[in-house]
């Protein structure tokens, strides 16, 4: 399994702490840390961060709301077998949050042009060097520009709600999917923005669906 390096307890801060934790093991899930069906124990990961249990149960119900583990009983919590059923699920949910971003950001996103073209120019090298993990992040970090652009902060809360790094990660995973190509079709999405078309939360939405199974 890969390992995944423990923030220092210092870097926790603690206002948002057990966001901070659900993140890292957010991280830990998708970086095969914990693979489905294995346990997190709660004592571990306090030891490991350096914190009280607290934060991390409150981190622990964050993700069994998410779906993303389970907690069984006498059994303690553990990460999720995951389904067909639940990429199917997540994604057309994904792409409506996007839409609807898409559609209150358009005014405003030709004053994010440069960083979407950043997010876009990082994309393609990666994908150049063969480097998967880096894609989806990047890839995910120019759809964050977009949701964040559309200054709706309940918006922003439910599509980071969703876990979209751990979900685009299984889709990855369990059907290889061609990320090769996304930095086209972001660069399409970019003149879209660019250009205020009407039509561009349908291509945004259009775009998400191709990381469904």
């Amino acid at each position: 399994m890969c390992c995944v390096n423990a923030p220092p307890a210092a870097q926790l801060l603690r206002t948002g702490l057990a966001d901070q934790i659900r993140e890292f093991i957010v991280e830990g899930i998708s970086s095969g840390r914990w693979e489905p069906g294995e346990r997190i124990v709660e004592r571990r990961i306090a030891g490991e961060l350096g914190v009280s249990q607290g934060p991390v149960r409150e981190a622990l119900r964050q993700l069994e709301a998410q779906r993303l583990i389970e907690t069984l009983p006498n059994r303690g919590a553990r990460v999720r077998e995951f389904t067909e059923q639940d990429l199917a699920e997540i994604f057309p949910v994904r792409a409506g949050l996007e839409r609807t971003a898409a559609e209150l950001a358009l005014p405003r996103l030709a004053g994010r042009m440069g960083a979407l073209e950043h997010h876009n120019r990082l994309l393609a090298a990666a994908a150049e060097d063969g480097d998967l993990v880096a894609q989806m992040r990047l890839s995910i970090a120019f759809h964050r520009e977009i949701v964040e652009t559309a200054g709706n902060r309940l918006l922003v809360a439910v599509w980071e709600g969703l876990g979209i790094e751990l979900w685009t990660t299984l889709s990855l995973r369990l059907h290889r999917t061609e990320i090769y190509s996304k930095s086209a079709e972001h660069a399409e999405l970019i003149e879209a923005f660019r250009r205020e078309d009407p039509d561009a939360p349908r291509l945004l939405h259009d775009h998400v669906m191709n990381y469904a199974p």
